[in-house]
């Protein structure tokens, strides 16, 4: 099949660690390289943000990036793309009707992606499936008034998860919350994100650490809602260990990052500024070994839509305690593969660090357990399956006449 893949803010080829890039680039990458493994002809379009950036690029997993030139030439945030993307949906209804080569389905991801897509398929009778990455009812919900969303994001959400012709979910929380925002369940297909079983594995390098002290490790971006303050609150429960925090700007960057300058006084008021390392971000062939040099894997955010994190350390065989939130409660089984505790709670994050770190025998279990769930369950290849089969069951519909124009 000839499958489009619509980012406008996520490109594939993203360094990690820049402002608006993380899981989603992530996803977008790995997801066309896998639909690409399997036969597809696949096409990603994002937002063209530099002048030098060329029509399109091949990347090296088999797929093609094209850069559409809707708004300015520079990095604009996420949060403010809204008032381009009708430009963006007519470059790719113009692209799709003379270029040359028209998908036979249009896969869009994260909402303002979802309008563009839409406007075009509407033009060019291209079929539309839709993955949220996020939802703005969530957002909301958590941030409150610190939630930069465009005014309407959530009324855009609800009037695209029923216009399109199959929204991807991609945990059971996500569906529970569509339908309470009146997005049918008729219209849904679960489908989890995979974990590259190639780059995160439990054998390969390790890095440095002192045999004996305990190793906590926690991942993401540097922003508050992923959980580092919590993690750090909870550190002085478990006095025998150090943390590392990998993540945010390099190492070099990272004195004039606001947040990490953050994190470390807090380190320094709670007394574990000793204990409480912050690497910076970290080139993702090098993740592993840094996984792998954990005792635990702490993923502590507020929110999470899915989480790749907790899915890379089962990978490395890494025991998971994560905050029953969102995707990591569907990832995460609760006593079987790590632990799952309430989010911005560090009283109880500490006592279940504290216990399973004390437990050689259980972290082992966990560990064994996590692989097995990430090998039956979490690969990129059955994830690229899956919708395949949606992409087929969707392109078969009878559809109305393109619009004009």
């Amino acid at each position: 099949m000839r499958i489009a893949m619509i980012s406008e803010h996520a490109s594939p080829l993203a360094v990690l660690g820049e402002e608006d890039a993380g899981g989603q680039n992530t996803h977008v990458a790995e997801l066309a390289a896998a639909l690409a493994g399997e036969g597809h002809d696949v096409r990603v379009y994002t937002r063209r943000d530099s002048a030098a950036l060329p029509d399109s690029v091949s990347a090296p997993d088999g797929y093609q990036v094209c850069h559409v030139p809707a708004g300015p030439a520079q990095r604009v945030p996420k949060d403010d793309l809204l008032p381009y993307m009708g430009e963006f949906g007519r470059w790719l209804a113009d692209q799709w009707r003379q270029g040359g080569w028209t998908p036979d389905v249009a896969h869009a991801h994260f909402w303002m992606s979802g309008l563009a897509t839409v406007h075009a398929g509407r033009r060019t009778g291209v079929p539309t499936v839709l993955t949220y990455h996020a939802l703005g009812t969530v957002k909301r919900r958590h941030q409150g008034a610190k939630d930069t969303s465009p005014p309407g994001r959530v009324g855009y959400e609800r009037a695209l998860g029923r216009t399109v012709d199959r929204v991807i979910v991609q945990c059971e929380d996500e569906v529970a919350e569509l339908v309470r925002m009146g997005v049918p369940r008729s219209r849904m297909a679960l489908v989890p994100s995979g974990v590259n079983q190639q780059v995160f594995r439990p054998d390969g390098p390790v890095a440095p650490r002192d045999p004996a002290r305990p190793r906590i490790i926690t991942v993401g971006r540097m922003v508050e809602r992923k959980g580092f303050l919590e993690v750090v609150r909870a550190m002085p429960a478990v006095p025998d260990a150090e943390c590392v925090v990998v993540g945010g700007p390099p190492a070099d960057l990272l004195p004039a990052d606001s947040f990490a300058r953050r994190l470390t006084a807090l380190a320094e008021s709670c007394g574990v500024a000793d204990r409480v390392r912050l690497v910076g971000g970290v080139p993702r062939e090098e993740m592993g070994s840094w996984y792998r040099s954990a005792d635990v894997l702490v993923a502590a955010p507020w929110y999470e839509p899915f989480g790749l994190t907790p899915l890379e350390g089962m990978a490395c065989g890494v025991p998971v305690i994560g905050t029953n939130v969102g995707g990591i409660a569907d990832t995460v089984v609760d006593g079987l593969t790590g632990d799952l505790v309430p989010p911005r709670d560090p009283r109880a994050l500490g006592t279940a660090i504290r216990r399973l770190l004390a437990d050689k025998v259980r972290r082992f279990a966990y560990a064994t357990a996590a692989l097995d769930r990430i090998r039956s369950r979490y690969s990129w290849k059955r994830c690229a399956e899956q919708l395949s089969a949606v992409y087929a069951a969707v392109s078969t519909v009878a559809r109305p006449a393109p619009a004009v124009a």
